[in-house]
């Protein structure tokens, strides 16, 4: 009866299915992209290695005033030759020296960034080479102008990714680096990151020649594994207080970061942005029930006589209950399952027409489903507790 009931209005059935089916459609959505980012986050971050720890200079206070972590100079060599020395739960060490500015070739010029890193900086970053070698310790100590390259770098100063540039001399700031090597191409990470617009030289030559400076911007260090990155952050954290001279009540002069720490972090970034979306999104099934429940009381009451003339042969009012509630419950499940086939499409539209990062979740789905089955009981409750208590009498002679 509900089923006939609902193909008799065809029309008005979808209009009260509509706002449903944009609702959960609309949740879904949003569930895929923000699962989507949180996993290709995740992703991005592991590149680099799930075992990485990053040491950086803490932010000090001078005078009440907080001063800018990389204005600090608390991270020197003795550091890094003290990790090298005294790090037990640590397999790889390099320091790490930055600096922007212009590449030059000829004719050519492109804006990049230098890194100074040891001959280990590489496989702490999960480089790999495509051409040529890395530079070598004896590069380091004698402060040798050689570097190794990124595509970008390579296609804006010789024209093509392609091009065979070891061997070849480039400039940075005025100063020529010798090309030693190659890196394979990562593209860009999730914050539109050219991952290839790099040059990379030994740490020696930066901090001399380039940033003329005795501190490193950071260290970086991998740990023996991810399920000991915790351990390796107390044991470096006891070397660097000592190093640094620091009493047991003072702060540190310096932080610590895992990979997984990012990673967290990250992710508890996007489940807020997310949960944020979908509250917003959800706030059109809130409409969608409000209107079936409309639709629904315009149904009872076209239907007073039906009703009247059903209670009148013995129909009881659970009965009558029952057929607009089961009447409402698959307005609104049948929308649901539309919905959900809406939401599938956008989120393969979203991940290959528009290219944003979206995965499902298979809980989302069944979630929706279940609350859509409470909109419908909910919304049509009312409804159908008029329709059952209506006096049999009074609705056969309703006009």
């Amino acid at each position: 009866m509900a089923f006939t009931a609902i193909l008799s209005n065809k029309f008005r059935s979808f209009l009260s299915m509509l706002g449903i089916i944009i609702g959960v459609a609309a949740v879904i959505i949003m569930m895929a992209i923000g699962q989507g980012s949180k996993e290709s986050v995740r992703a991005e971050l592991s590149k680099m290695g799930t075992n990485l720890l990053t040491i950086r200079p803490g932010a000090r206070m001078r005078g009440g005033v907080r001063q800018d972590p990389s204005a600090m100079q608390t991270l020197k060599m003795a550091d890094y030759e003290s990790i090298m020395s005294e790090a037990s739960l640590v397999t790889k060490v390099s320091p790490e020296v930055s600096s922007g500015g212009q590449a030059i070739y000829g004719a050519n010029n492109t804006n990049t960034t230098i890194y100074g890193g040891s001959s280990e900086y590489l496989d702490i970053k999960l480089w790999q080479l495509k051409d040529g070698d890395c530079f070598t310790e004896e590069d380091i100590k004698k402060s040798t102008k050689v570097c190794v390259v990124g595509t970008t770098v390579v296609e804006e100063l010789f024209g093509s990714k392609d091009y065979d540039a070891v061997g070849k001399t480039i400039r940075f700031k005025s100063i020529p680096f010798r090309i030693v090597g190659i890196l394979k191409s990562k593209g860009y990470n999730n914050w539109g990151m050219d991952q290839d617009n790099v040059i990379i030289a030994p740490y020696s030559t930066v901090m001399k020649r380039i940033a003329a400076q005795t501190y490193f911007n950071s260290i970086i260090v991998s740990a023996l594994s991810e399920e000991l990155s915790e351990k390796a952050i107390d044991e470096l954290s006891v070397i660097l207080r000592r190093n640094h001279k620091i009493k047991d009540e003072a702060e540190d002069n310096f932080t610590i970061r895992s990979q997984q720490e990012m990673m967290e972090t990250m992710g508890s970034t996007m489940d807020t942005i997310t949960v944020i979306l979908v509250v917003a999104a959800a706030f059109s099934l809130l409409v969608a029930g409000i209107g079936i429940m409309n639709i629904m009381l315009v149904s009872v009451t076209e239907r007073t006589k039906e009703i009247g003339l059903r209670m009148s042969v013995g129909a009881r009012g659970i009965d009558i209950m029952s057929q607009f509630l089961i009447e409402s419950i698959m307005i609104s499940l049948t929308g649901a399952l539309l919905g959900i086939g809406l939401g599938y499409g956008g989120s393969w539209l979203a991940k290959n027409v528009f290219m944003f990062p979206s995965s499902v979740p298979l809980w989302s789905v069944g979630v929706s489903f279940c609350v859509c089955a409470f909109i419908g009981i909910f919304f049509g409750y009312v409804p159908a507790r008029k329709a059952a208590r209506m006096d049999p009498i009074e609705a056969i002679r309703y006009e």
